[in-house]
């Protein structure tokens, strides 16, 4: 099974009110592991940059002034993603933004039944809880000290190790997995018949027991 974990960073809160996306980062997960193979792109939203989005990246318009605009990506992105679940935190919010920019290139839009949204994963394990990104790194002991800005391959790469912990832990079920196959294999090879081990005691062994014997007093046995 392959999953994507996806991040956006974007120029705001609303695309219908102008607002573009301005970095994608991906993190690929195969049955339930991290293959280390990622997708990650800043992106020219050929607008300014609001100052209350750069406090949270810290992407400056001049920084992406000479990205590639979402048409020159596209392409490259729905080939990463390619029939894959995604894995996104808050998953509407980057659902809206994408398919904004899809649908502007005429490009059919994707569907968020596709979309896994730990939010809500979190919230239903632990209700009451925060559901924060941070938090849950906090609540699964993950490191996430180098994130002082969001960054959108830095938070999938969090969220991938959020994700994993959320359904039952990194690398679930190997363990469980390589017992099992070592037990079919052992189950299919032939036991080969072994002959009996010599147990018999040698003539100084007899000796050396019967030296032994003689020093014990009072012994159940001479009585």
């Amino acid at each position: 099974m392959r999953e994507i974990v996806l991040d956006t960073e974007t120029t705001g809160l609303n695309p219908q009110s102008g607002d573009r996306v301005v970095e994608i980062g991906c993190v690929e997960i195969v049955n339930q592991v991290a293959t280390g193979e990622t997708y990650h792109q800043y992106i020219n939203p050929q607008r300014d940059m609001p100052e209350g989005a750069f406090s949270v990246h810290g992407l400056s318009s001049e920084f992406l002034s000479d990205k590639p605009v979402f048409a020159d990506i596209v392409d490259a992105l729905l080939d990463f993603f390619g029939n894959a679940r995604l894995v996104i935190h808050n998953a509407e919010f980057d659902m809206s933004f994408l398919n904004w920019e899809l649908m502007a290139l005429g490009r059919a839009p994707l569907s968020l039944d596709r979309a896994t949204d730990t939010v809500r994963m979190a919230r239903k394990k632990f209700p009451g809880a925060p559901a924060s990104l941070d938090a849950l790194c906090k609540r699964f002991q993950i490191d996430n000290s180098n994130r002082q800005l969001h960054g959108a391959l830095l938070d999938a790469r969090l969220l991938a190790d959020v994700y994993l912990e959320l359904i039952g832990g990194r690398q679930r079920g190997l363990s469980l997995a390589g017992q099992h196959a070592s037990l079919e294999i052992a189950a299919d090879v032939p036991k080969a018949d072994r002959l009996a081990r010599p147990h018999a005691a040698s003539p100084d062994e007899l000796e050396s027991h019967k030296a032994f014997v003689k020093k014990i007093s009072n012994a159940v046995w001479s009585q």
